[in-house]
């Protein structure tokens, strides 16, 4: 386990790491309310999975990336990290072709993974009696990025065009760098003789070791695949069906923050009485959220939907990572990387076949894609108690 220089960490830490893992979190997500002004400029459908191959960056980065955090000294492993992703992030403000855009995205996915070096980070840090909460307090920071990222992209696309957010993002990336550098300490690798091949290969250990690591996995597979898909196609749907802009998109995102008043609660409830019940109910949330985008297909029921969706996503995530950070402590990054990759590819598939269906049966067809992983993430959990 990494040995820190605070065991308690000050609130500033705490909130430096929140503001981090937001920052960085939202560089996967400015895409999603322009990608109908992308594609106006670069033209044809293949712009429209930009959204997928970004995420499917972040799985990749997931993989190859975050373990490095087992092995490695983690503050200065995330200053570079969120350094080079300020480069990748100028290559999409400058890429003039789509399938440019295609591999500067995939690369910004990679290195925004850096958010994920920072979650166990905090996990590290704080004392085990605090663990839900602090963990809880860092994962309200990145729903924020991930939902806020919408909100600002949408505006910022929308009055001056989707470049200008991606440069905007650039010295947001540097800001983040230059937070991490001052306000973390350092971490102290616990010694090891593992070579990089080696840390690679143990992920499939601790996949076969702990079955409640797969649960967990699986239940946010289909959490986060729900939620991607609404987020993947929500500009696609409010442009046709209501002829609202990026703007539109990106208020959404604002609606959808109210979950991150839940995360620090989540947190908490986790420390005291246990995540079980939580993840379960957060399940039947989430699919009462997709028959609600199903049936009531009016502004409202998009904002009462979204509501529910986010609160419930948010819900399951930290309870779930109050689970899994808990197996073996100084696996914490390896274990991270295991769940967090597994959701991400699960949200890069989901977001690729939203589109896809999108294309062919319109918002109809998405709601069933919807409702049918959201029933699926019930049923683990209806396993599980059985």
């Amino acid at each position: 386990m990494h040995a820190q220089s605070h065991l308690n960490p000050r609130r500033s830490v705490v909130f430096s790491l929140a503001a981090a893992a937001g920052l960085a979190v939202a560089n996967i997500y400015y895409n999603q309310p322009v990608i109908g002004l992308m594609q106006r400029e670069l033209g044809g459908s293949t712009v429209t999975y930009v959204p997928t191959v970004t995420q499917l960056g972040y799985a990749v980065g997931l993989v190859a990336l975050v373990p490095l955090g087992d092995l490695l000294e983690r503050k200065r492993l995330i200053v570079l990290q969120c350094l080079a992703l300020s480069v990748a992030l100028a290559l999409v403000a400058l890429a003039p072709t789509a399938g440019l855009l295609l591999a500067g995205s995939l690369l910004v996915g990679l290195l925004a993974c850096v958010a994920q070096q920072i979650v166990p980070f905090a996990a590290n840090i704080a004392p085990d009696e605090k663990r839900g909460a602090v963990v809880g307090t860092v994962m309200a920071g990145l729903l924020c990025g991930i939902l806020l990222s919408r909100a600002l992209s949408g505006l910022v696309g929308g009055a001056f065009g989707w470049r200008e957010m991606f440069w905007l993002a650039v010295p947001l990336a540097v800001i983040t760098a230059g937070l991490m550098a001052l306000q973390l300490p350092r971490s102290r690798p616990a010694p090891t003789e593992m070579t990089y091949g080696a840390l690679l290969v143990s992920l499939r250990d601790l996949w076969r070791e702990f079955p409640a690591l797969r649960l967990a996995s699986f239940t946010q597979c289909c959490q986060f695949g729900v939620f991607s898909v609404f987020w993947t196609i929500l500009a696609l749907h409010l442009q046709e069906h209501f002829g609202y802009g990026p703007q539109a998109a990106g208020l959404f995102g604002i609606v959808g923050a109210a979950g991150v008043l839940v995360a620090p609660l989540a947190g908490r409830m986790a420390d005291r009485t246990g995540p079980h019940r939580i993840i379960a109910s957060a399940t039947v949330l989430t699919l009462g959220a997709w028959l609600i985008f199903a049936f009531w297909t009016s502004i409202l029921g998009l904002v009462i939907g979204v509501l529910v969706l986010d609160i419930a996503v948010q819900l399951s995530q930290i309870s779930n990572q109050s689970i899994i950070y808990a197996l073996r402590p100084e696996a914490r990054s390896r274990i991270n990387t295991v769940y967090m990759s597994l959701m991400f590819l699960a949200g890069s598939a989901c977001s690729g076949a939203a589109t896809a269906i999108w294309h062919v049966w319109g918002w109809s067809g998405v709601s069933g894609l919807g409702i049918g992983l959201s029933a699926l993430g019930v049923m683990l959990q209806m396993r599980r108690r059985g």
